[in-house]
Protein backbone atom coordinates (compact mmCIF):
# COMPACT_ATOMS: atom_id res chain seq x y z
CA UNK A 1 0.00 0.00 0.00
CA UNK A 2 2.83 2.40 0.88
CA UNK A 3 4.56 1.97 -2.47
CA UNK A 4 1.26 2.26 -4.33
CA UNK A 5 0.60 5.60 -2.65
CA UNK A 6 4.08 6.78 -3.51
CA UNK A 7 3.57 5.86 -7.13
CA UNK A 8 0.33 7.83 -7.14
CA UNK A 9 2.09 10.88 -5.72
CA UNK A 10 4.90 10.59 -8.24
CA UNK A 11 2.44 10.15 -11.10
CA UNK A 12 0.49 13.23 -10.01
CA UNK A 13 3.62 15.34 -9.94
CA UNK A 14 4.65 14.00 -13.33
CA UNK A 15 1.31 15.09 -14.79
CA UNK A 16 1.74 18.56 -13.27
CA UNK A 17 5.18 18.79 -14.83
CA UNK A 18 3.83 17.78 -18.23
CA UNK A 19 1.12 20.45 -18.19
CA UNK A 20 3.63 23.08 -17.18
CA UNK A 21 2.38 23.88 -13.68
CA UNK A 22 4.44 26.79 -12.30
CA UNK A 23 7.08 25.78 -9.77
CA UNK A 24 6.58 22.06 -10.27
CA UNK A 25 10.27 21.50 -11.03
CA UNK A 26 11.33 22.60 -7.56
CA UNK A 27 8.76 20.37 -5.84
CA UNK A 28 9.73 17.49 -8.09
CA UNK A 29 13.40 17.66 -7.08
CA UNK A 30 12.36 17.94 -3.44
CA UNK A 31 10.18 14.85 -3.59
CA UNK A 32 12.71 12.85 -5.58
CA UNK A 33 15.52 13.80 -3.23
CA UNK A 34 13.60 12.96 -0.08
CA UNK A 35 12.32 9.66 -1.43
CA UNK A 36 15.87 8.69 -2.38
CA UNK A 37 16.92 9.13 1.25
CA UNK A 38 13.91 7.20 2.51
CA UNK A 39 14.60 4.34 0.10
CA UNK A 40 18.24 4.17 1.23
CA UNK A 41 17.31 3.97 4.92
CA UNK A 42 17.01 0.76 6.93
CA UNK A 43 15.86 0.29 10.57
CA UNK A 44 18.56 0.80 13.16
CA UNK A 45 18.17 -2.75 14.59
CA UNK A 46 18.99 -4.17 11.13
CA UNK A 47 22.19 -2.13 10.88
CA UNK A 48 23.15 -3.01 14.46
CA UNK A 49 22.59 -6.74 13.92
CA UNK A 50 24.39 -6.80 10.56
CA UNK A 51 27.77 -8.58 11.03
CA UNK A 52 29.48 -6.34 8.47
CA UNK A 53 28.48 -3.08 10.17
CA UNK A 54 31.71 -1.41 11.38
CA UNK A 55 31.90 -1.36 15.20
CA UNK A 56 32.13 2.48 15.42
CA UNK A 57 28.96 2.80 13.33
CA UNK A 58 27.18 0.15 15.41
CA UNK A 59 28.08 1.98 18.62
CA UNK A 60 26.85 5.29 17.21
CA UNK A 61 23.55 3.75 16.09
CA UNK A 62 23.08 2.30 19.56
CA UNK A 63 23.77 5.77 20.95
CA UNK A 64 21.15 7.16 18.56
CA UNK A 65 18.56 4.72 19.91
CA UNK A 66 19.30 5.78 23.49
CA UNK A 67 19.32 9.49 22.67
CA UNK A 68 16.06 9.15 20.74
CA UNK A 69 14.44 7.43 23.71
CA UNK A 70 15.80 10.16 26.00
CA UNK A 71 14.25 12.85 23.81
CA UNK A 72 10.85 11.19 24.03
CA UNK A 73 10.80 10.19 27.68
CA UNK A 74 12.62 13.12 29.30
CA UNK A 75 12.20 16.06 26.91
CA UNK A 76 8.61 15.28 25.85
CA UNK A 77 9.55 15.28 22.16
CA UNK A 78 7.42 13.35 19.64
CA UNK A 79 7.46 9.54 19.77
CA UNK A 80 7.29 8.62 16.11
CA UNK A 81 9.27 6.95 13.34
CA UNK A 82 11.83 9.70 12.81
CA UNK A 83 15.47 8.77 13.46
CA UNK A 84 14.68 5.10 13.88
CA UNK A 85 16.33 4.31 10.51
CA UNK A 86 19.75 5.07 9.02
CA UNK A 87 20.94 5.81 5.49
CA UNK A 88 24.51 6.04 4.22
CA UNK A 89 24.66 8.59 1.40
CA UNK A 90 27.58 9.46 -0.84
CA UNK A 91 27.72 13.22 -0.30
CA UNK A 92 28.70 15.75 2.35
CA UNK A 93 25.24 17.24 2.98
CA UNK A 94 21.62 16.16 2.96
CA UNK A 95 20.56 19.36 1.17
CA UNK A 96 22.07 22.71 0.21
CA UNK A 97 20.22 25.80 1.35
CA UNK A 98 20.16 29.04 -0.59
CA UNK A 99 19.70 32.28 1.35
CA UNK A 100 19.73 35.87 0.12
CA UNK A 101 19.50 39.41 1.47
CA UNK A 102 19.64 42.96 0.06
CA UNK A 103 22.98 44.84 -0.02
CA UNK A 104 22.00 47.03 2.95
CA UNK A 105 19.75 44.79 5.04
CA UNK A 106 19.93 41.60 7.12
CA UNK A 107 16.31 40.79 6.25
CA UNK A 108 16.30 37.49 4.39
CA UNK A 109 14.61 37.04 1.04
CA UNK A 110 11.60 34.74 1.53
CA UNK A 111 10.09 31.89 -0.45
CA UNK A 112 6.51 30.77 0.15
CA UNK A 113 5.39 27.12 0.23
CA UNK A 114 2.04 25.42 0.90
CA UNK A 115 2.94 23.76 4.24
CA UNK A 116 5.79 25.75 5.77
CA UNK A 117 4.53 29.20 4.80
CA UNK A 118 7.04 31.88 3.80
CA UNK A 119 10.57 31.01 4.95
CA UNK A 120 14.01 32.55 4.56
CA UNK A 121 15.74 29.74 2.68
CA UNK A 122 15.25 27.32 -0.18
CA UNK A 123 16.71 23.82 -0.07
CA UNK A 124 18.06 21.70 -2.92
CA UNK A 125 19.17 18.08 -2.95
CA UNK A 126 21.62 18.91 -5.74
CA UNK A 127 24.38 21.41 -4.98
CA UNK A 128 24.67 22.55 -8.59
CA UNK A 129 20.97 23.47 -8.66
CA UNK A 130 21.37 25.39 -5.40
CA UNK A 131 24.27 27.37 -6.82
CA UNK A 132 22.33 28.07 -10.02
CA UNK A 133 19.49 29.54 -7.94
CA UNK A 134 22.03 31.58 -5.97
CA UNK A 135 23.53 32.93 -9.21
CA UNK A 136 20.06 33.90 -10.42
CA UNK A 137 19.40 35.82 -7.19
CA UNK A 138 22.83 37.46 -7.24
CA UNK A 139 22.10 38.73 -10.75
CA UNK A 140 19.15 40.68 -9.30
CA UNK A 141 21.45 42.51 -6.86
CA UNK A 142 20.96 40.36 -3.75
CA UNK A 143 23.81 39.02 -1.62
CA UNK A 144 23.63 35.23 -1.53
CA UNK A 145 25.00 32.30 0.44
CA UNK A 146 24.84 28.55 -0.19
CA UNK A 147 25.55 26.15 2.67
CA UNK A 148 25.30 22.43 3.18
CA UNK A 149 22.79 21.11 5.71
CA UNK A 150 23.52 17.72 7.34
CA UNK A 151 19.89 17.06 8.32
CA UNK A 152 16.42 18.52 7.86
CA UNK A 153 12.94 17.95 9.21
CA UNK A 154 9.79 17.20 7.24
CA UNK A 155 7.79 18.29 10.34
CA UNK A 156 6.41 14.79 10.84
CA UNK A 157 4.81 14.54 7.40
CA UNK A 158 7.15 11.66 6.46
CA UNK A 159 6.44 9.53 9.50
CA UNK A 160 3.98 7.32 7.61
CA UNK A 161 6.85 6.60 5.19
CA UNK A 162 9.32 5.67 7.90
CA UNK A 163 10.21 9.08 9.27
CA UNK A 164 13.20 11.34 8.74
CA UNK A 165 16.28 9.10 8.77
CA UNK A 166 19.64 9.42 10.46
CA UNK A 167 22.23 10.17 7.79
CA UNK A 168 25.92 9.53 7.32
CA UNK A 169 26.35 13.30 6.94
CA UNK A 170 26.36 13.70 10.74
CA UNK A 171 26.59 10.21 12.21
CA UNK A 172 30.29 10.64 13.15
CA UNK A 173 29.95 14.01 14.86
CA UNK A 174 31.12 14.30 18.48
CA UNK A 175 28.50 12.92 20.84
CA UNK A 176 27.25 16.26 22.12
CA UNK A 177 26.90 17.77 18.65
CA UNK A 178 25.25 14.60 17.34
CA UNK A 179 22.64 14.52 20.10
CA UNK A 180 22.04 18.26 19.80
CA UNK A 181 21.20 18.05 16.10
CA UNK A 182 18.82 15.14 16.61
CA UNK A 183 16.96 17.01 19.37
CA UNK A 184 16.91 20.17 17.24
CA UNK A 185 15.25 18.38 14.32
CA UNK A 186 12.77 16.56 16.57
CA UNK A 187 11.78 19.89 18.11
CA UNK A 188 10.57 21.04 14.68
CA UNK A 189 8.03 18.22 14.83
CA UNK A 190 6.81 19.34 18.25
CA UNK A 191 6.16 23.02 17.46
CA UNK A 192 6.19 24.86 14.15
CA UNK A 193 4.85 28.35 13.44
CA UNK A 194 4.11 28.70 9.74
CA UNK A 195 6.16 31.41 8.07
CA UNK A 196 8.32 32.36 11.10
CA UNK A 197 11.85 31.09 10.48
CA UNK A 198 13.43 32.90 13.43
CA UNK A 199 10.83 31.58 15.90
CA UNK A 200 11.11 28.00 14.64
CA UNK A 201 14.89 27.80 14.38
CA UNK A 202 15.61 29.58 17.66
CA UNK A 203 13.14 27.34 19.50
CA UNK A 204 14.74 24.20 18.02
CA UNK A 205 18.22 25.54 18.81
CA UNK A 206 17.21 26.17 22.42
CA UNK A 207 15.76 22.66 22.74
CA UNK A 208 18.92 21.19 21.26
CA UNK A 209 21.27 23.03 23.59
CA UNK A 210 19.26 22.62 26.78
CA UNK A 211 18.47 18.99 26.07
CA UNK A 212 22.04 18.11 25.17
CA UNK A 213 23.39 19.49 28.43
CA UNK A 214 20.82 17.38 30.28
CA UNK A 215 21.85 14.30 28.28
CA UNK A 216 25.58 14.81 28.77
CA UNK A 217 25.31 15.43 32.50
CA UNK A 218 23.25 12.30 33.16
CA UNK A 219 24.03 9.76 30.44
CA UNK A 220 27.36 10.52 28.78
CA UNK A 221 30.92 9.91 29.84
CA UNK A 222 32.83 12.71 31.59
CA UNK A 223 35.07 12.90 28.52
CA UNK A 224 32.09 13.55 26.23
CA UNK A 225 30.82 16.28 28.54
CA UNK A 226 34.25 17.86 28.78
CA UNK A 227 34.68 17.83 24.98
CA UNK A 228 31.28 19.45 24.48
CA UNK A 229 31.91 22.12 27.08
CA UNK A 230 35.27 22.96 25.48
CA UNK A 231 33.74 23.34 22.04
CA UNK A 232 30.77 25.23 23.48
CA UNK A 233 33.14 27.76 25.05
CA UNK A 234 34.58 28.43 21.61
CA UNK A 235 31.08 28.67 20.11
CA UNK A 236 29.99 31.17 22.77
CA UNK A 237 32.94 33.39 21.90
CA UNK A 238 32.10 33.05 18.21
CA UNK A 239 28.44 33.89 18.83
CA UNK A 240 29.42 36.97 20.84
CA UNK A 241 31.58 38.22 17.97
CA UNK A 242 28.97 37.62 15.28
CA UNK A 243 26.15 39.03 17.42
CA UNK A 244 28.15 42.23 17.92
CA UNK A 245 28.76 42.45 14.18
CA UNK A 246 25.08 41.90 13.38
CA UNK A 247 24.16 44.67 15.78
CA UNK A 248 26.60 47.05 14.09
CA UNK A 249 25.26 46.18 10.65
CA UNK A 250 21.64 46.48 11.75
CA UNK A 251 22.33 49.92 13.22
CA UNK A 252 24.10 51.02 10.04
CA UNK A 253 21.31 49.76 7.79
CA UNK A 254 18.62 51.31 9.99
CA UNK A 255 20.30 54.70 9.68
CA UNK A 256 20.35 54.19 5.93
CA UNK A 257 16.58 53.72 5.84
CA UNK A 258 16.01 56.78 8.01
CA UNK A 259 18.40 59.17 6.27
CA UNK A 260 19.33 59.52 2.62
CA UNK A 261 22.97 58.40 2.68
CA UNK A 262 25.42 58.60 -0.16
CA UNK A 263 25.62 55.06 -1.56
CA UNK A 264 29.40 54.99 -1.74
CA UNK A 265 29.77 56.34 1.79
CA UNK A 266 27.36 53.72 3.13
CA UNK A 267 29.21 50.99 1.28
CA UNK A 268 32.48 52.18 2.78
CA UNK A 269 31.02 52.04 6.30
CA UNK A 270 29.64 48.56 5.63
CA UNK A 271 33.02 47.37 4.37
CA UNK A 272 34.64 48.79 7.49
CA UNK A 273 32.33 46.73 9.71
CA UNK A 274 33.16 43.57 7.78
CA UNK A 275 36.89 44.34 7.90
CA UNK A 276 36.71 44.82 11.67
CA UNK A 277 34.81 41.54 11.98
CA UNK A 278 37.51 39.65 10.07
CA UNK A 279 40.28 41.27 12.10
CA UNK A 280 38.55 40.34 15.35
CA UNK A 281 38.06 36.79 14.11
CA UNK A 282 41.75 36.50 13.31
CA UNK A 283 42.54 37.40 16.91
CA UNK A 284 39.97 34.96 18.24
CA UNK A 285 41.28 32.24 15.96
CA UNK A 286 44.83 32.75 17.23
CA UNK A 287 43.52 32.50 20.80
CA UNK A 288 41.74 29.22 20.00
CA UNK A 289 44.82 27.77 18.36
CA UNK A 290 46.89 28.68 21.40
CA UNK A 291 44.38 26.67 23.43
CA UNK A 292 44.78 23.63 21.19
CA UNK A 293 42.23 24.04 18.39
CA UNK A 294 43.46 22.60 15.11
CA UNK A 295 43.24 24.09 11.63
CA UNK A 296 40.84 21.29 10.71
CA UNK A 297 38.49 22.18 13.56
CA UNK A 298 38.43 25.81 12.42
CA UNK A 299 38.18 25.22 8.67
CA UNK A 300 34.39 25.61 8.51
CA UNK A 301 34.52 28.91 10.42
CA UNK A 302 37.37 30.11 8.22
CA UNK A 303 35.21 29.57 5.13
CA UNK A 304 32.22 31.25 6.79
CA UNK A 305 34.28 34.34 7.63
CA UNK A 306 35.82 34.50 4.18
CA UNK A 307 32.40 34.41 2.48
CA UNK A 308 30.44 36.35 5.13
CA UNK A 309 27.78 38.73 3.82
CA UNK A 310 24.31 39.97 4.74
CA UNK A 311 22.74 36.65 3.76
CA UNK A 312 24.97 34.56 6.02
CA UNK A 313 24.60 36.98 8.95
CA UNK A 314 20.83 37.11 8.44
CA UNK A 315 20.65 33.31 8.48
CA UNK A 316 22.67 33.14 11.68
CA UNK A 317 20.32 35.62 13.31
CA UNK A 318 17.37 33.31 12.60
CA UNK A 319 19.05 30.49 14.53
CA UNK A 320 20.42 32.59 17.37
CA UNK A 321 18.61 35.83 18.18
CA UNK A 322 15.60 34.38 20.03
CA UNK A 323 17.45 31.56 21.83
CA UNK A 324 17.86 33.63 25.05
CA UNK A 325 14.12 34.30 24.98
CA UNK A 326 13.27 30.60 24.74
CA UNK A 327 15.82 29.81 27.45
CA UNK A 328 14.16 32.37 29.70
CA UNK A 329 10.76 30.85 28.91
CA UNK A 330 12.09 27.40 29.83
CA UNK A 331 13.20 28.76 33.19
CA UNK A 332 9.86 30.52 33.72
CA UNK A 333 8.07 27.21 33.15
CA UNK A 334 10.13 25.62 35.92
CA UNK A 335 12.40 23.71 33.50
CA UNK A 336 9.41 21.46 32.93
CA UNK A 337 9.55 20.21 29.34
CA UNK A 338 5.84 19.52 28.73
CA UNK A 339 4.93 22.92 30.17
CA UNK A 340 7.63 24.59 28.09
CA UNK A 341 6.45 22.99 24.83
CA UNK A 342 2.85 23.90 25.66
CA UNK A 343 3.85 27.52 26.24
CA UNK A 344 5.72 27.60 22.92
CA UNK A 345 2.71 26.08 21.14
CA UNK A 346 0.53 28.82 22.61
CA UNK A 347 2.96 31.44 21.31
CA UNK A 348 2.92 29.83 17.87
CA UNK A 349 -0.83 30.50 17.65
CA UNK A 350 -0.34 34.24 18.12
CA UNK A 351 0.40 36.83 15.42
CA UNK A 352 4.15 37.05 14.82
CA UNK A 353 4.50 40.52 16.33
CA UNK A 354 2.69 39.52 19.52
CA UNK A 355 4.66 36.31 20.01
CA UNK A 356 7.90 38.25 19.59
CA UNK A 357 6.78 40.83 22.14
CA UNK A 358 5.97 38.12 24.68
CA UNK A 359 9.28 36.36 24.15
CA UNK A 360 11.18 39.59 24.62
CA UNK A 361 9.21 40.12 27.83
CA UNK A 362 10.55 36.80 29.15
CA UNK A 363 14.11 37.97 28.48
CA UNK A 364 13.48 41.27 30.28
CA UNK A 365 12.00 39.51 33.30
CA UNK A 366 14.94 37.08 33.44
CA UNK A 367 17.42 39.96 33.31
CA UNK A 368 15.85 41.66 36.33
CA UNK A 369 15.70 38.57 38.51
Amino acid sequence: MKHSLLRLVLAALAVLALVGCAGTGYYWQSLQGHLALLNAARPLPEWIAEPHTPPPLRQRLELAERARRFGVTELALPDNASYTRYAAIDRSAAVWNVVAAPPFSLQLHRWCFPVTGCIGYRGYFNEAEARAEAARLAATGLEVSVYGVPAYSTLGYSNWLGGDPLLSTWITWPEGDFVQLMLHELAHQEVYASGDTAFNESYATAVGRLGTLQWLKHYATPAALQAYEASETRRREWRALTRSTREQLALLYASNSAVAHDHQALLAMKNEVFASFRTAYAGLRAHWQAQGSTAGQLAALDRWVQDANNASFGTQAAYEDLVPAFTALFEREGRDWPRFHAAVKALAQLPASERLQRLQGDVSRAATQ
